[in-house]
């Protein structure tokens, strides 16, 4: 029994948790700066044809163009600070939960759990992600969606502060977490989604023998992650969508709750409207999540080298 105690392998090294809240945070970041633009147009196109057939933007490209020519080059960068402080909230607690729960789950060989046991860690720290961060969510989805008004019904918040600021003074502190309800959901389906099949891709393509963990692997491992994602949630982001839009229409507010949203969206606007704006969430989503995962890996491989290693 003692023999087999010290012959058993020790548990890799790992890095501090507080590092894994903050790589996270950084690594989706570093990856908005790149998707901003397509997160506008993917909520644009959410909110186009609210409430009938008529779209205010045909495709992804006439939104682009649009966009460039009323708003100019700045306009398709509008909600970029709500974008960074959405990410240094929502992503720092789904990456670092994930990850401190993915390591506390493995086998002491440093063997993965399942794949069933990677979808329920996902669903946990994208819930709880989602909570803490809902507030930057309403100020990114009000700020992308405010050059599409007439110019006298624009709340023209400044940037993501102003509009936190605003938002608790002018309708109170509860707006902030307008939504999140149907935020948390959608965060558990993403998760669920995203974390548990680039895990499961990732060790599919390693298994296959033509991958090593490289770039090339995480890359490839991303963009199956992201199209899975995007088909999965796109109604339970639509309704976040819209839900964290929505105005006060003679004293009452425009949807009841998420149910409401399915309900007029498929009455009115059509079924598969549901998924309306799927170009530019994948288009967004893949390369976020690419760009996400491999500045995870990457800073987790120069933090192993320079001080795990050394």
């Amino acid at each position: 029994m003692a023999a087999a105690a010290d012959t058993a392998k020790p548990r890799p090294k790992t890095s501090p948790k507080s590092i894994k809240f903050l790589f996270g945070g950084l690594a989706g970041m570093g990856a908005t700066v790149f998707v901003q633009p397509l997160d506008l147009v993917k909520n644009r196109m959410q909110l186009s044809g609210q409430g009938s057939k008529a779209r205010e933007y045909k495709t992804s490209f006439h939104a682009v163009t649009s966009i460039l020519r009323n708003e100019g080059i700045r306009g398709i960068y509008t909600g970029l600070s709500a974008g960074l402080l959405r990410q240094a909230t929502y992503t720092t607690t789904r990456l670092g939960i994930y990850t401190v729960l993915f390591e506390r789950m493995s086998k002491a060989d440093g063997t993965p759990p399942n794949f069933f046991m990677k979808a329920l860690i996902g669903m946990t720290a994208g819930a709880t992600g989602a909570f803490v961060g809902t507030p930057a969510e309403v100020a990114l989805i009000r700020m992308t969606a405010d050059g599409r008004l007439p110019a006298d019904q624009r709340r023209g918040y400044t940037n993501v502060f102003n509009a936190l600021i605003r938002i608790t003074r002018e309708e109170g502190v509860s707006t902030l977490w307008r939504g999140c309800v149907p935020t948390m959901a959608r965060a558990v389906v993403v998760n669920a989604a995203q974390l548990a099949s680039y895990s499961q891709s990732k060790q599919a393509l390693l298994d296959s023998g033509y991958f090593r963990d490289d770039i090339l692997c995480h890359f490839c491992a991303s963009m199956i992650s992201g199209l899975v994602t995007t088909a999965a949630s796109m109604p339970v982001d639509i309704v976040k969508t819209r839900i964290q839009n929505m105005r006060m229409i003679d004293g009452k507010p425009e949807y009841k709750n998420g149910l409401d949203v399915l309900v007029k969206v498929i009455r009115k606007e059509g079924f598969f409207s549901l998924w309306k704006g799927f170009t530019p969430y994948y288009a967004r989503l893949g390369p976020h999540t690419v760009l996400t995962f491999i500045f995870l890996e990457q800073m987790n491989k120069f933090y192993k080298i320079y001080f795990l290693d050394s």
